[in-house]
């Protein structure tokens, strides 16, 4: 695999470790938090051995850029986009996922918003989605599986909330807007 695509795919996901620190509202490090982080360490581990070389990559992954490298770039790409611009769509933190006092205090539909309910969580499926074109293994594959399954119902969790403090406002859009993916 190409030094460069895994290059990109630790830094994206060393861009989601580091949201916690600058971006979100302080918040305890719970256990669901860990649950959800989990895969991300593990999606970053697989990366890095497969660096060292300590994992061996399949024949069609290990010959140097080509396509499986292509299909790393292109999501973790969009992943970094997609972080970038949710970022810019805040005019303040937003709370850590997995507390209780999480319902923001005001709905917001605007910027990545406007065509997703959860942008983050989008881009966060992405990163691990290049992580597994970039290291095709069991790890990165499991870490995709099982990180995707806990922003799903974390997602979940979080939309319950929303639907009870802003009621028909949010039924609303989220009729008109994707969960993870842009309606059409």
């Amino acid at each position: 695999m190409h030094n460069a695509t895994l290059v990109l795919c630790a830094g994206n996901l060393l861009l989601i470790a580091a949201l916690p620190r600058f971006f979100f509202q302080p918040g305890r490090l719970n256990a669901a938090w860990w649950a959800t982080a989990a895969p991300f360490g593990a999606a970053g581990l697989a990366v890095l051995a497969a660096a060292a070389g300590f994992i061996r990559l399949p024949a069609i992954a290990a010959g140097g850029p080509g396509w499986l490298s292509t299909a790393a770039v292109l999501p973790a790409a969009a992943s970094i986009g997609l972080i970038g611009y949710t970022l810019g769509t805040h005019a303040r933190p937003v709370s850590l996922w997995h507390q209780q006092s999480d319902t923001p205090a005001a709905l917001v539909t605007r910027g990545a918003y406007k065509r997703l309910r959860h942008p983050f969580y989008a881009a966060f499926v992405l990163a691990l989605l290049a992580c597994l074109a970039a290291v095709p293994h069991a790890l990165t594959a499991a870490a995709l599986g099982y990180g995707t399954f806990q922003l799903y119902r974390t997602a979940k969790r979080e939309e319950r909330r929303l639907l009870s403090a802003f009621g028909e406002e949010y039924d609303e859009y989220m009729r008109r807007t994707g969960r993870f993916f842009p309606r059409l």
